[in-house]
């Protein structure tokens, strides 16, 4: 063996200690016991640094004694107690763990653009149902520049017209996506029809234009029809479409989305009535503004209360002052609905703050959702929990008992 090695040296330093000390004072087989004899090895281990002594050999760590400075494991088990440091919820390079959604302004323009035309055409037809004219004509209007502004944004967002036509190929029943499309591509020519035929009045009364004052609004009086049937499916297939992603906050939020988007447009379109037309006429508008209102804060609160973490995004930041915001207009204007019936002026404040309250609550959720994305919690908590719960059930299955002949 090479001197210069650390091996050579520790044995080295061992062959001059037994030949100053001898073989005795190591507890080796060949020392001398004073009468000519070896000794022999002395049995069994030592558990005291006072045995050992009394043996001749060095002191050694006692075995009936715990080490020191060394705490005991959580649950008494002994070892040592784990260290890991809490956990700091970052990524790689501080990059959010999920892409955030890039949308922008205009897509949460459209989701309110959206639902106003809905809440329109439906109060529309509850006008033309009961024969208030100044509601029907209100109504229709509304729904074909509402639609008309909702398909700019989506178009806008998509960057070519083009694409939106390309969606038209397919129609899958499991995409909220192709489903909106084709819903949009139904609603907008009935809203226009609907719409166009509330100028056959201008029309004269001879010629060709007359016999399309003749034919425009009974063909108007189906095409509102329509356009009523497809609402209810414009108002939430967008609420279905955010859930459908992966953005922590609104996916979590599937079965109050919807919801929150029917109540949205309801209110919105009883704005419409409220603004639009006189207070003899406003009835169904008054009742659409309950029943949004109810709908709507419903939901809100739900998705405030019910998400655990993931109520977190929407009660903080931009969304939270947006969702406050809206919660309390929606109240002034149903308040102001129910007693301003024959005052034209409340009426029409009424209508306005339910509008208001509308675009509030649309931009909230677009930002609530928007921000649980660029936050890496909330993507890795409710993982963890979820993680958690199969766990221990799975333990609960599969843990002593559990058979069919368990106790």
């Amino acid at each position: 063996m090479s001197p210069d090695r650390p091996v050579g040296d520790l044995f080295r330093r061992f062959r001059d200690r037994l030949a100053v000390e001898g073989p005795h004072r190591l507890g080796g087989p060949g020392g001398d016991n004073g009468h000519g004899a070896k000794a022999t090895p002395t049995p069994g281990p030592f558990r005291t640094d006072v045995e050992a002594r009394e043996a001749g050999l060095a002191p050694s760590p006692p075995r009936d004694v715990e080490p020191a400075g060394r705490p005991r494991r959580r649950g008494g088990r002994g070892g040592e107690e784990l260290t890991v440091p809490p956990a700091t919820f970052t990524s790689y390079y501080g990059r959010p763990i999920l892409k955030a959604p890039v949308w922008k302004w205009d897509i949460a323009a459209y989701l309110f653009t959206g639902g106003l035309a809905a809440g329109s055409s439906l109060l529309a037809a509850g006008g033309q149902l009961t024969g208030r004219p100044a509601l029907r004509r209100a109504g229709r209007v509304t729904a074909l520049a509402a639609v008309s502004a909702s398909a700019y944004f989506l178009v806008n967002d998509l960057g070519k017209p083009s694409r939106f036509h390309h969606m038209l190929r397919v129609a899958k029943l499991t995409s909220p996506m192709s489903m909106g499309t084709w819903i949009l591509t139904a609603f907008g020519p009935a809203a226009g029809v609907a719409a166009v035929a509330e100028a056959a009045p201008w029309l004269p009364e001879r010629g060709l234009l007359g016999l399309g004052r003749r034919l425009l609004p009974p063909a108007g009086n189906a095409a509102g029809l329509v356009a009523a049937v497809t609402a209810p499916a414009l108002a939430t297939y967008t609420g279905v479409l955010l859930a459908d992603t992966a953005v922590p906050a609104w996916h979590e939020a599937y079965p109050e989305l919807p919801t929150i988007f029917a109540g949205s447009a309801l209110a919105s379109g009883a704005g419409v009535g409220l603004l639009a037309a006189p207070p003899a006429q406003a009835g169904p508008a008054r009742r659409f503004a309950v029943a949004g209102a109810a709908l709507e804060l419903w939901g809100s609160h739900r998705v405030e209360n019910r998400l655990g973490l993931l109520s977190e995004p929407y009660a903080t930041g931009t969304a939270g002052r947006l969702l406050r915001a809206g919660r309390a207009l929606t109240a002034a204007g149903v308040a102001g609905a129910l007693v301003g019936r024959r005052s034209r002026v409340l009426s029409a404040l009424s209508g306005g703050a339910l509008l208001a309250a509308s675009v509030c609550t649309r931009f909230g959720i677009f930002h609530g959702g928007v921000a649980s994305a660029k936050d890496p919690k909330y993507t890795v908590v409710p993982q963890r929990e979820r993680a958690q719960r199969r766990a221990d059930q799975h333990t609960d299955v599969s843990g002593p008992g559990a058979g069919p002949n368990g106790g």
